[in-house]
């Protein structure tokens, strides 16, 4: 998590290169979130190589196995997002920067909210996913959320005012834009499925 926290966490620095229109620095940044990304990957395999079928563990194998998935996941989305500016050259129409840092800052904050909630799984197994460290991460979960509801109506005023100025943006730049938005909210999505599996593992 702290892999894929360290890869989205340049998205920023990404989407500033973009409003300067520094083509090459977007390019440099992209490289470091695709070298971020392939690094949870790796993680993600060698886990999977080193829990076998007969392994002992304290929650559910597939599960576990499941929250890692999700995980990497926010990093792929990030990876989508730096290679669609990277491979297309883009300019942020000015009606479209202030909505759009909004979800930016609201898909960053929800990426921490669920980097913290991961590192609680030490305690939560040292208390055998009881007690008071339990209650923590419930209303950890509870936080994500409603950041995702939030940023969900960010999201459908981030469309709209996309939708309002298609007519003064070439029909292929509306397609981007859109995808670009689409990926920038799912990483919100993918978080709360983060959230929903260590509910799960609560559950059990």
């Amino acid at each position: 998590m702290r892999v894929v926290f360290a890869c989205s966490c340049l998205l920023p620095s990404l989407f500033d290169a973009l409003y300067r229109k520094d083509q090459d620095q977007i390019g440099s940044i992209a490289d470091e979130i695709i070298k971020f990304e392939t690094k949870a990957d790796d993680i993600k395999h060698e886990f999977r190589r080193s829990m076998p079928n007969t392994l002992l563990l304290p929650v559910d194998r597939e599960d576990l196995l499941k929250l890692i998935s999700d995980q990497d996941q926010l990093a792929d989305r990030a990876e989508e997002i730096a290679k669609i500016l990277c491979y297309r050259d883009m300019t942020v129409p000015k009606e479209l920067k202030a909505v759009l840092d909004e979800l930016l800052e609201g898909t960053m904050e929800i990426l921490g909210s669920a980097k913290s909630m991961v590192e609680q799984l030490d305690e939560l197994l040292q208390l055998g996913f009881r007690g008071r460290e339990q209650k923590k991460v419930e209303e950890m979960i509870a936080g994500v959320r409603r950041k995702e509801h939030n940023i969900d109506g960010i999201m459908h005023r981030t469309r709209r005012t996309l939708f309002e100025i298609e007519g003064s943006l070439d029909p292929v730049s509306v397609m981007f834009w859109y995808s670009l938005i689409d990926q920038l909210g799912s990483i919100s999505d993918q978080a709360e499925n983060v959230a929903d599996r260590l509910l799960l593992f609560l559950s059990k």
